[in-house]
């Protein structure tokens, strides 16, 4: 193996590459051969690094210098004074408040995070899977193979607690257990990567930085069940993702690790990336199925449910990526070291997009449990520019506004549906006193009506006449007999509606109206928005 003097290990995740890491990246290597140091410096890319709004980013090893918000213009002057000189540069460096420039482990907005999902990203470069390898990679799957029988495989995954990580939190392990006692000659496994909250990329960003651990977690799934055969299933507006996720099912496969007899073993298991046209409801997991089958894609009636019943008919085991990606170490620590983090009740770690007002947003894994307070102050900065929380949107158009009275609800899956929100995928988007509940709670209630399959009339037409409602309301032209008709139609539509799209819509517009009635109410009475975010004209 060469050794190199320096590692520069540069983002190239989706939004580092979409604010110029490509064109910083092209900059440096051409810098680095004009000095001749090619045999000294080897640049990387990895996955996403994690803090978005600080891209493109680069950390430098053996030191651990982080560099942030970099241009092509920077490259000649890292390779002549950092490279050469040995001297970093000040001005492009992570600075603290108090002035230090911290390593990239220094930073609370990292160091305070426990990684298992994304133990990977931003450290491997995800195209390697030698790197992979060399991080305990398809040591999971060798075991569950060598020294596990599929049932014993099924097992550790109940034990260990894990709950799906796509929004439900259905224990993964059961769903597993019901595919696995379901008689059939042939059965699936298939990967949910129709990621489509706005704001969410954490699926995104595990495809894209390591992409190994969905093949390993799938292969596993495959093995304790019974299956043989896989599905990715992600959206074409992935480009990123599916170009390395076929990158790394070519190389598993030449290596042995899909196909016939993996590792010289009795399994067989192979894989296939289905790309989708980016239908929200394809998140569904019935709608799903449908759509990798070449129909429509729209939900089906439950029961059967896709472990007795799934695609093309058969048994089927379909978990989101996070919840895969969760598996290789799951199998090769034992689930008591997974149990050891999170609670009880709600094992491991979960990842969140966090985005909006709030000073360091990007990519965060953290244990279940943590508070929001800790989450959006310790780890996220706090509110920019001196203004004060009112609420965080958790689930994305599926869920609800947690206001800041609850600012130390612990992040579980009971908690959060206790007080009207729920986990949904991971998106976490903070609005500070500036934003308008009114105008938020019809934002998403627009992306709901556009995503709707229509199927359903609880969901095709309740949602439209629900957002008829709040455009009058923030319009100025609303009525107070509106509140209880938007009220009574959320309440109708989430018990009516045929899939988890219908009946998780009127969340962001019942959490507001619970938390933030006020208003509501200046909208209507006073024909005044509090935020001065609606034009009341």
């Amino acid at each position: 193996m060469k050794i190199y003097r320096i590692h520069a290990l540069i983002c190239a995740g989706g939004q580092c590459i979409s604010a110029g890491g490509d064109s910083f990246e092209e900059a440096l290597k051409r810098a680095i051969k004009e000095k001749g140091l090619e045999d000294e410096i080897q640049v990387v890319e990895t996955g996403c690094m994690g803090s978005c709004e600080k891209g493109p980013m680069m950390v430098i090893y053996p030191e651990g210098t982080l560099y942030i918000n970099l241009v092509p213009e920077d490259a000649n002057e890292i390779v002549e004074e950092h490279f050469l000189k040995g001297r970093p540069i000040d001005r492009l460096m992570w600075k603290e408040a108090d002035g230090n420039f911290p390593t990239l482990d220094q930073v609370p907005f990292f160091a305070l995070q426990t990684k298992i999902v994304l133990r990977n990203c931003g450290i491997i470069d995800a195209d390697s899977i030698e790197e992979y390898i060399a991080r305990e990679g398809y040591s999971a799957l060798a075991k569950a193979l060598t020294s596990m029988s599929p049932d014993q495989v099924v097992d550790e995954v109940k034990k260990s607690g894990l709950r799906g990580r796509g929004g439900a939190g259905f224990p993964t392990g059961l769903k597993w257990e019901y595919a696995a006692q379901t008689p059939s000659e042939q059965k699936y496994v298939v990967t949910n990567a129709d990621e489509g909250d706005p704001g969410a990329y954490m699926d995104r960003s595990i495809l894209e930085g390591d992409p190994h651990t969905i093949i390993e977690g799938m292969a596993i799934a495959g093995y304790g069940i019974g299956a043989d055969k896989g599905y990715i299933y992600c959206r074409a507006e992935y480009p990123i993702a599916v170009q390395r996720m076929q990158n790394a099912i070519k190389k598993a496969k030449k290596m042995g690790l899909l196909g016939k007899n993996i590792l010289g073993s009795d399994f067989s298991f192979d894989l296939e990336l289905r790309i989708g046209a980016g239908a929200f409801v394809c998140g569904e997991e019935t709608a799903l199925l449908n759509s990798i089958e070449g129909k429509r894609g729209e939900p089906n009636l439950k029961p059967p449910f896709p472990s007795e019943k799934g695609l093309f008919g058969q048994p089927t085991v379909i978990n989101n990526v996070e919840t895969f990606a969760n598996i290789p170490f799951i199998v090769c620590e034992g689930h008591e070291k997974f149990k050891r983090i999170g609670t009880e009740t709600n094992t491991g770690t979960k990842v969140f997009s966090l985005a909006g007002k709030v000073i360091t947003t990007g990519l965060i894994e953290v244990p279940l449990g943590i508070t929001l307070r800790k989450i959006i102050y310790d780890i996220g900065g706090g509110i920019p520019n001196g203004k004060k929380f009112k609420g965080v949107l958790m689930g994305g158009p599926s869920g609800g506004v947690v206001p800041a009275s609850m600012l130390d609800t612990p992040i579980d899956f009971e908690s959060l549906d206790e007080i009207g929100s729920m986990m949904g995928s991971g998106g976490m988007i903070v609005m500070d006193e500036d934003s308008c509940m009114v105008d938020i709670a019809k934002y998403f209630l627009e992306f709901t009506v556009d995503e709707s399959c229509g199927k359903c009339t609880p969901c095709r037409e309740g949602t439209q006449q629900m957002l008829e409602i709040l455009k009058r309301i923030s319009s100025g032209k609303g009525a107070e007999a509106d509140l209880a008709e938007l009220e009574k139609l959320g309440e109708t539509i989430a018990v009516t509606s045929l899939c988890g799209l219908g009946q998780s819509a009127p969340n962001p517009v019942l959490s507001t109206m619970r938390w933030f009635m006020d208003e509501y109410e200046a909208h209507i009475k006073s024909k005044k928005c509090i935020a001065n975010v609606c034009d009341m004209k």
